[in-house]
């Protein structure tokens, strides 16, 4: 059960200054930068090791203007960093929180591979749709398990207490909104209430549950889940019993090529560098490169709700950087022929659709076309032998609706003022992909939750 209790003076088993919900990444920034500031957090985590959605990515976060990007001549900054995001999100994010995590960003990457020896570089051998400028930061594995491992590693380094096994289920608040502290659950049944000076929520969204998907993202119901299963919507229900603003709720982070059945990622770089997805039927359905994000629900919308990722072997080895790609082959997801008719063989599609589909491909490559759908394709995506294809479907990731945060990630009440010492960061808080699927930009969800998370735990040490 989740709930409030506008309960003035709950008796409390234990105080703290600053109390942090969920030890992803926006929770454990939260507790590096206001550990750095002097205040001694306290962050509770449902897992037995955290992991969170954080584990589940690829680990990679944009950032503009940074020294990595600089190191290898990209031109890059925030604003433009700033009017990409706006872009893609149609306009419809908070322009104060586009400002705050475009900005922010470049120097939250360098303070955690300054100040915490996380080893960031820059990819520089693909581009994400709708980036104008080569700013992904990734760790060497390209995976977020080294991302939320290393982060772990950097609170336990310099002392930070992280109470694993134990989920809050009730805030105690006073008749202005205050928060007082929260009551915890421990695996045995045993509670505890633990107040606090300030909280921070970074418990991400509610992907995790399914009516409250059906309800705000239909498209997405039913669908492959491929989130963490406790995001269960805490800080919303939390937030809503509070009366706290909510925005963008039908904003969620979507993923076109999960190959099926193993459930890998499979890396969206096999679409940009120049490959193509067609249904069962052999067919190409949409422009693939306008995101992997908007592409889940039409590849949902294909019979059996599958479509195959076709790719050549210059693109395997761009995608083997990954570590979800060397998984998935390992796990026999990628299968591979000399010639597209072959494939068409041991993908078990007709042979004629796919081999026209791939022609056209090639054909407006050559000729730096554009086709029906409005993809444009360059000669520089060409493909040879040998040919790659795997099977995917379309995932429902995280959501990126929330509560609305101030540029300090302060949660706002419905009448725009600001809680006292509520915080929200990460899934928790209302990201900047505008209001669907099509609004976002490759990496938001890591954005958002380190930078707001850092935001979060410098604004609520100044408490």
């Amino acid at each position: 059960m989740t709930e409030v209790q506008p309960e003035s003076g709950a008796k409390l088993d234990v105080q703290v200054p600053l109390l942090i919900i969920g030890a992803g990444a926006a929770g454990l920034c939260a507790a590096l930068a206001a550990k750095e500031a002097g205040v001694d957090p306290l962050v509770i985590e449902r897992d037995r090791i955290p992991s969170g959605s954080t584990a589940l990515s690829a680990g990679l976060i944009p950032a503009a203007g940074t020294r990595f990007q600089r190191a290898k001549g990209i031109d890059d900054s925030p604003e433009l960093f700033a009017a990409d995001i706006q872009a893609k999100a149609h306009g419809e994010a908070d322009p104060v929180i586009v400002e705050a995590v475009a900005r922010g960003a470049g120097p939250t990457i360098e303070w955690l591979a300054d100040r915490f020896g996380l080893p960031f570089d820059v990819i520089d051998n693909f581009n994400y749709s709708g980036h104008s400028a080569m700013r992904m930061h990734g760790l060497p594995t390209r995976s977020g398990r080294e991302l939320i491992d290393r982060l772990r590693n950097a609170a336990e380094g310099v002392g930070i207490t992280i109470i694993t096994e134990r989920f809050a289920d009730t805030l105690f608040s006073d008749v202005e909104g205050r928060i007082e502290g929260v009551e915890i659950v421990a695996a045995d049944g045993q509670r505890e209430r633990i107040g606090c000076g300030a909280l921070i929520l970074a418990c991400n969204g509610y992907g995790g549950d399914p009516d409250l998907v059906r309800r705000h993202i239909p498209d997405m119901a039913g669908a492959l889940y491929f989130g963490h299963p406790g995001n269960r919507g805490d800080a919303l229900l939390w937030g809503t019993a509070l009366g706290a603003q909510v925005s963008n709720l039908g904003g969620y982070q979507g993923h076109g090529s999960v190959a099926t059945p193993h459930n890998i990622l499979i890396s969206w770089a096999t679409i940009m560098q120049g490959g193509i997805q067609v249904n069962r039927n052999g067919v190409r359905f949409c422009d693939e490169s306008r995101g992997y994000s908007e592409q889940a629900a039409d590849v949902l919308r294909q019979p059996d709700g599958i479509a195959w990722t076709v790719f050549d072997g210059r693109i395997a080895d761009v995608a083997r950087q990954f570590e979800d790609f060397r998984e998935a082959e390992r796990a026999g997801a990628n299968l591979g022929a000399d010639s597209i008719e072959a494939l068409a063989a041991v993908m078990r599609v007709p042979a004629a659709p796919l081999a026209a589909a791939w022609a056209e491909a090639e054909a407006l490559k050559a000729a730096n076309g554009r086709d029906a759908f409005g993809r444009q394709f360059s000669a520089d995506q060409k493909c040879a032998p040998p040919y790659h294809a795997v099977k995917v479907t379309g995932a429902l990731f995280h959501t990126q609706g929330g509560l609305s945060v101030d540029g300090n990630a302060r949660v706002r009440r419905s009448d725009g003022s600001l809680f006292p010492n509520l915080f929200a960061a990460g899934g928790a808080a209302v990201g900047v992909s505008g209001a669907t699927a099509a609004g976002y930009l490759s990496g938001n969800g890591l954005l958002t939750a380190t930078v707001l998370g850092r935001l979060a735990g410098q604004a609520a040490a100044r408490q």
